[in-house]
């Protein structure tokens, strides 16, 4: 496909939808270069101390110096105290919060303000998850920049798995972002199947069996699915 035909409008003289793309757990500065190199939205950068891709501050800091405009650095949080948000945030520029433990909408929203920062929430989908109980949970949730949905496992998030995706009921898609066991082998059918406003990935562009450590070679192969898929 020539460049002209990449970038004409669809039906109706609508642009195609193009999938904002995350990729979540850096933590070597050659990842991070990298994603900004494919064309990554967003980095993802992990803040929870018992996670094995895991950042400090001095580390994180050194993550995200130099990155170019408008490629967003998402700090991830689990269950934590306004004094590590209010450390971390102080010492790191940040662009958005994500919260993936077992926050309530109110502490949400008190942990954001600590930060003066947008928020995404995850929601972690388990296997007796029904659809009323998202837009329960997106009401819930009301004041966040997003809704990420990721699948129910032991811990929080990066556990490589899957969650139907019919679940997710067609008035959110297009605030979602769409995470869990996300690969580039099923990331194509799950962006036709959901039209999700972003995916998210970590689990899914790392070497086999090593958490924390990127794969270069799944980073693009994810990005070119993602791609390629916005492009059919």
């Amino acid at each position: 496909m020539n460049s002209t035909t990449a970038a004409s409008p669809g039906p109706a003289g609508h642009m195609p939808h193009r999938t904002r793309i995350k990729l979540c757990g850096l933590s070597r500065r050659s990842d991070v270069a990298l994603a900004v190199e494919l064309g990554a939205d967003a980095i993802g950068l992990v803040f929870y101390p018992p996670s094995p891709r895991a950042v400090g501050v001095a580390e994180a800091i050194d993550l995200v110096a130099g990155l170019p405009p408008f490629v967003t650095a998402v700090g991830l949080f689990v269950n934590a105290t306004e004094e590590w948000i209010g450390e971390v945030t102080s010492n790191v520029p940040l662009g958005m919060l994500q919260f993936h433990g077992d926050e309530t909408p109110g502490q949400c929203e008190r942990l954001g303000n600590v930060a003066g920062l947008p928020w995404l929430r995850a929601l972690r989908i388990a296997a007796e998850t029904t659809p009323a109980d998202l837009v329960e949970s997106a009401l819930n949730y009301s004041a966040a920049g997003g809704l990420l949905f990721d699948t129910h496992v032991e811990g929080y998030g990066g556990g490589g798995k899957t969650f139907d995706w019919s679940l997710i009921p067609a008035e959110l898609a297009r605030r979602a972002v769409l995470s869990g066991g996300l690969n580039a082998q099923n990331v194509g059918e799950a962006i036709h199947r959901l039209r999700p406003y972003a995916v998210d990935v970590s689990s899914g562009i790392e070497v086999p069996g090593a958490k924390g450590m990127k794969d270069p070679a799944r980073m693009a192969a994810f990005v070119r699915a993602v791609r390629e898929a916005d492009a059919q």
